[in-house]
């Protein structure tokens, strides 16, 4: 049974506008956390803060169900924030956990990892990191459920770039055991004027661009050309009042593809909601993302 907001709430959230402020943030989560709580969003069982490498924030958590049988396919999740924040999970509040949660009332396994923050960790540490819990979800998911032979790797906002990177294997590590990968409101394409690794029209790094990226060329750090020529079947998505960043990147990936396959790629809109509630919409507005976002995930593990 798919989940809806109430029109007012969906007002509310457009009233936030598209920039992504401190308001932003904290005005979207206190906006929908009360109906988290009703649905709620934990899953029967959590195991925390499973070490994934040595250092402290190579940590997951899993998400299971109770009783399961046969392996379930399993969930990935890498977060957001900027590249310089974000966490897997914050007690006392859905982040992240409305994710496993979600994953888990479909059936599957969900795991949420945090990662390496710039400016101490640069690019492509972030990849590396995916790689690494990729790799550890490989070896151990089938202790909780999980079947390693079928992973989707989703991120939002810098967690869809580090995905992305892993994609295009710029941060090592094997894709063995991926059936997909679906990158939220993510960056591809970091070229400037005169670089064209796809669109070639991305307007200059910002200060957190910058502290990820540093001076690297577009043509080294952006993903955009190896996800074109991927074999890893991928789900793009914006939300309607992302910035314009993210829907100039959407437009790029939809371009590059259309000349590279004559075709447009796998696109989900997340009408009514802005860059932190397209996320947050999981588990209580399906129409948003959670439709298309499982139906990928059945559609390429079953």
């Amino acid at each position: 049974m798919s989940t809806a907001l109430p029109r007012d709430v969906i007002d509310q959230l457009a009233s936030f506008g598209p920039d992504i402020t401190p308001d932003l943030r904290e005005g979207s989560w206190a906006l929908l956390t009360p109906f988290h709580e009703k649905a709620g969003y934990t899953a029967p069982r959590v195991e925390r803060d499973l070490a994934y490498g040595p250092h402290e924030r190579h940590r997951l958590d899993v998400h299971a169900g109770i009783g399961t049988s046969d392996p379930s396919p399993v969930v990935l999740f890498a977060h957001g924030g900027g590249f310089v924040a974000g966490d897997k999970h914050v007690p006392g509040t859905p982040m992240y956990d409305h994710v496993g949660a979600w994953a888990v009332r479909h059936g599957w396994t969900g795991v949420t990892m945090t990662y390496r923050l710039a400016p101490g960790h640069t690019w492509p540490a972030g990849a590396e990191d995916v790689a690494a819990a990729v790799a550890w979800t490989r070896e151990h998911i089938a202790a909780y459920g999980g079947d390693p032979d079928r992973i989707v790797v989703a991120g939002h906002s810098a967690g869809a770039v580090h995905v992305a990177s892993f994609i295009a294997g710029q941060g090592g590590g094997s894709t063995a055991g991926v059936r997909g990968a679906t990158l939220l409101s993510g960056v591809y394409d970091l070229s400037g004027p005169g670089e064209t690794p796809g669109r070639g029209e991305t307007p200059d790094r910002g200060e957190l661009e910058k502290a990820y990226f540093g001076d690297l060329p577009g043509q080294t750090v952006s993903s955009l050309p190896w996800l074109l020529d991927t074999e890893i079947p991928l789900l793009f998505s914006v939300a309607e009042h992302d910035p314009a960043l993210f829907h100039a990147q959407a437009a790029g990936v939809v371009a590059a593809w259309l000349a590279r396959h004559g075709t447009v790629p796998a696109l989900a809109y997340a009408q009514g909601h802005n860059h932190i509630s397209e996320i947050a919409s999981l588990g209580i507005d399906d129409d948003a993302l959670g439709i298309a976002l499982a139906r990928f995930i059945a559609r390429h593990t079953s």
